[in-house]
């Protein structure tokens, strides 16, 4: 019998070991597991990844550990399911990580002398250039959402010293985007709008107020989310609050929902 009981002075090894062993069990032994493929399991991850995500933000260490444990046994599971195709063991992917990070950290496992992070982020590009990337972009998933690509194109491209010198003209750019936006709406002139022209200005405008968060270390993903907790949080609360009342959100006036609304603010 694989050991399958924890102890508190079990090592990262051992632990590791024993979700290797549980997962091997699984997967010759229960009908789902010995159904499930990579691409069965993709959506999953991404759930348990957002799902993580989700912890992380709501600073819920518990959940925390809970979620890395899921994303964690998912990253075996694939291990595994290539190990029986012969294509890679979860050895091999330990090692190869291991080897990126070696040969990624020159400042550390070599000669190169580094001043500060920006210049391991640049040295980390290059190398990635130097081992066959095509673009310093081509590590961006195409799958990404818009708003967390458009941070990861834009600190990338700061990686190889491609970006504004002051947050101040980042500012401007912000303003002439808002500015061109407003004149493809045409609002004082009252003319019918043109969708797509006014889509791509709105793109350009939302693309340089990421940039702007990008210059003062603020995570625009994390912002938009806790902004949308936020809302969700109230509106709730909006809701309970009518139905209290016996009332119907349909039936009330922006002011009535107004006074709700900001009720919530101190719940």
């Amino acid at each position: 019998m694989p050991h399958i009981a924890p102890s508190k002075q079990d090592s990262p090894a051992t632990a590791f070991e024993r979700l290797l062993n549980i997962l091997n069990t699984l997967r010759l032994e229960c009908p789902w597991d010995r159904k499930q493929t990579m691409e069965s399991l993709r959506h999953l991850t991404i759930e348990e990844t957002y799902e993580l995500a989700d912890a992380i933000l709501d600073k819920d260490l518990n959940e925390v550990k809970k979620e890395l444990g899921d994303i964690m046994m998912h990253l075996v599971f694939y291990a595994r399911i290539a190990e029986e195709n012969d294509d890679f063991t979860i050895v091999d992917v330990l090692n190869s990580v291991c080897d990126k990070l070696i040969s990624r950290h020159p400042h550390i496992y070599g000669d190169v002398e580094v001043a500060n992070e920006e210049d391991v982020k640049r040295n980390w590009e290059q190398l990635k250039l130097k081992e066959g990337n095509k673009s310093v972009l081509a590590g961006v998933p195409g799958s990404l959402p818009a708003l967390v690509k458009a941070y990861r194109i834009q600190d990338k491209a700061r990686g190889v010293g491609f970006d504004w010198e002051d947050k101040s003209q980042v500012w401007e750019k912000v303003e002439e985007e808002l500015r061109e936006f407003k004149e493809e709406l045409n609002i004082s002139e009252n003319k019918p709008i043109d969708k797509e022209k006014a889509e791509n200005e709105f793109g350009d405008l939302l693309f340089s107020l990421i940039n702007y968060a990008r210059f003062l270390d603020i995570n625009p993903e994390n912002a938009l989310e806790k902004t949308n907790k936020k809302f969700i949080h109230r509106f709730t609360h909006l809701e309970n609050r009518a139905k209290e009342l016996g009332k119907n959100l349909h039936d009330m006036t922006l002011e009535e929902m107004d006074v709700y609304w900001n009720e919530a603010k101190g719940v």
